[in-house]
């Protein structure tokens, strides 16, 4: 079984959330209870000074709404930082339309390849990932480490490597044909927007999605496909993928997703979680 490392923080335990419900939490004190402590402390009313605190100031009208915890009028505003900067769109050569399938070069002319991928973002929360999954005939994996992405960055025979930050892309993923393994006949190319359930985000906030398939010696485009559809319902994307049909590698604009997150694409896949 596959172990994937999420981005987000772990979930709760039973210890945890014990822990947490068994916190007492003080109900907010009235008007006449606050000024009772403040005399036991020494505290004036002064209500003719005309000067006003600045400070935090305590609701005393018994008005908060989440758990009874007390509201604090300068609270800090909390700012998202979880934003993506807007990438240029390399050029994209020999393009391909949804659905085309084309050989991309012939007999033992390429011996290594890259596929290199890159989008934007209508939505600041959005975190897109990229994954690749290694398939046999059967349309699976042929086990459960037979895909690749930032928690996984080598297939097992180490023809297959996941790459972060790249120049002119956001990520890739290279691969050794004259070193994969023969059962692998598919390489699927997917991006998956992380927490995309938890934060009500889909691909319609994505836009300027491709993929681009280099020869690795000279960084020569050889194919390159660029989404121009994108879905409220969607939250995975197989934007393309690698294939051998009677001995010579295709490459397939696929452009089709799916409702699903990287762990519902393992079991798509094959992938055995934990």
């Amino acid at each position: 079984m596959t172990n994937i490392q999420m981005k987000s923080s772990a979930p709760f335990t039973e210890q945890t959330i014990t822990s947490i419900n068994n916190i007492k939490v003080q109900t907010p004190l009235n008007l006449k209870e606050i000024h009772n402590l403040n005399q036991t402390a020494g505290v004036s009313d002064n209500k003719d000074s005309g000067q006003t605190s600045n400070q935090g100031t305590i609701n005393t009208d018994n008005t908060n709404t989440i758990g009874n915890a007390p509201v604090f009028n300068n609270a800090a505003t909390v700012t998202n930082t979880n934003t993506t900067k807007t990438m240029t769109i390399p050029p994209l050569i020999h393009t391909t339309m949804k659905g085309q399938k084309i050989q991309f070069f012939t007999g033992g002319s390429v011996q290594k390849i890259k596929a290199c991928l890159g989008w934007n973002i209508s939505n600041t929360e959005c975190d897109v990932d990229v994954s690749a999954f290694m398939l046999d005939s059967t349309g699976k994996v042929p086990g459960d480490d037979w895909f690749v992405f930032y928690g996984q960055t080598k297939s097992p025979d180490g023809s297959v490597i996941f790459n972060e930050a790249e120049k002119n892309d956001r990520e890739s993923i290279t691969i050794d044909l004259n070193n994969l393994s023969p059962s692998v006949k598919k390489i699927v190319f997917v991006l998956t927007i992380n927490e995309a359930y938890e934060k009500k985000l889909n691909f319609s906030m994505i836009k300027d999605a491709y993929v681009r398939i280099l020869n690795y010696s000279n960084n020569s485009e050889l194919v390159s496909f660029k989404m121009d559809e994108y879905y409220e319902n969607v939250t995975s994307m197989m934007i393309g993928e690698v294939y051998l049909h009677n001995g010579n590698w295709k490459f397939n604009a696929v452009g089709n997703g799916v409702s699903k997150d990287l762990a519902g694409l393992c079991g798509l896949y094959g992938v055995q979680i934990v």
